[in-house]
């Protein structure tokens, strides 16, 4: 499963990286239902953004999955690449540092969930 990424670069600058999910563990043996190792997240929050959405370059407050739950998000990287984000779609917000993103919602209202990764989340691993 890949999902997309932004990250603060050794420059200051932000970058939009597509990373895969490794979904190798199987549910019960003898199944082909396959997951992801799991984590104790250290918070989950819904937020609810208005239609005329329109924030400047910010950082994310936290290390976190964002979970588009209904609407469209657009979000911006320095290097002027943007990427839009519809309900059941999710994206990795991971830049601490540096300028930042943007981010706009698309045609009306969106709800989405932060489900904050804990500290030390290892990618490559997919776990703490």
């Amino acid at each position: 499963m890949k999902v997309t990424r932004f990250h603060a670069t050794p420059d200051g600058e932000s970058r939009f990286q597509e990373i895969e999910i490794p979904i190798k563990q199987p549910v019960e043996p003898g199944r082909t239902i396959l997951q992801s190792n799991a984590w104790a997240s250290p918070g989950i929050r819904f937020l609810e953004l208005p239609a005329d959405l329109d924030q400047s370059w910010h950082h994310a407050p936290a290390r976190q999955i964002v979970m588009v739950l209904s609407g469209t998000l657009e979000v911006g990287t320095s290097d002027n690449q943007k990427r839009r984000c519809t309900a059941g779609q999710a994206f990795i917000a991971d830049d601490l540092t540096g300028k930042g993103h943007v981010t706009r919602t698309i045609g009306g209202p969106a709800q989405v969930m932060f489900v904050q990764l804990p500290e030390g989340f290892d990618f490559d691993r997919w776990s703490p």
